[in-house]
């Protein structure tokens, strides 16, 4: 038997790796279809073949890279044995030289600026949210199971430790000179290790 491989699904990827890369560069505001056809090599109706608005194109280029980025941490987590170490293992996200970060936040912070302007960008934001409280809540319930942790609601657990990710994040990318790697990670696991083994996280 033969694959089943199109064109489409050759072409698809590689117009969403375009689309980031343009998105990183310009922002979402400042893109166009246009530049978007031009980043992949392909004309504008070439382009509306696969993707007929602005607003389907951003929306699938931000699922598919943040698909990439959970299937990072789900990697990097898997790793440990050690319950907390799973829960501190996305220190990765405070490394100014990965590559995929240099795209990530970009795309963060201006994703997040159309999600305060329209309810599909806030589904996909709400989406993005519940993807880090799944990887979070695994191991955060593994180490209460094993004693570990004293977290009487693992959900809300796992949504304290991914705003605490979220916020040192916002600070150590938008005021780098006063917040560095070493402060960020330094400062989660301070944070995180209080708050899973030294006092009862109840829901908020």
């Amino acid at each position: 038997m033969g694959n089943n491989i199109t064109l489409g699904d050759i072409r698809k990827p590689q117009i969403l790796n375009a689309a980031l890369t343009t998105i990183a560069k310009s922002g979402f505001q400042n893109v166009t279809l246009d530049k978007f056809a031009k980043a992949a090599g392909l004309s504008k109706g070439g382009l509306v073949h696969y993707f007929p608005t602005k607003v389907s194109l951003i929306e699938q280029a931000v699922v598919m890279f943040y698909e990439r980025i959970f299937q990072r941490g789900r990697e990097a987590r898997d790793v440990h044995e050690d319950s907390l170490e799973k829960v501190l293992s996305f220190t990765w996200l405070y490394d100014r030289e990965d590559p995929d970060l240099a795209v990530g936040y970009r795309l963060l912070f201006d994703f997040m600026a159309l999600a305060s302007q329209g309810e599909d960008f806030r589904k996909l934001f709400h989406d993005w949210v519940e993807n880090w409280i799944v990887l979070l809540a695994e191991p955060i319930q593994e180490g209460v199971e094993l004693g570990l942790f004293k977290v009487t609601d693992v959900e809300s657990a796992a949504r304290v430790v991914s705003a605490i990710y979220q916020g040192i994040a916002t600070r150590w990318y938008l005021d780098r000179d006063t917040h560095s790697s070493e402060w960020a990670v330094d400062s989660l696991r301070h944070t995180v290790t209080l708050l899973l083994i030294s006092e009862p996280v109840r829901q908020l």
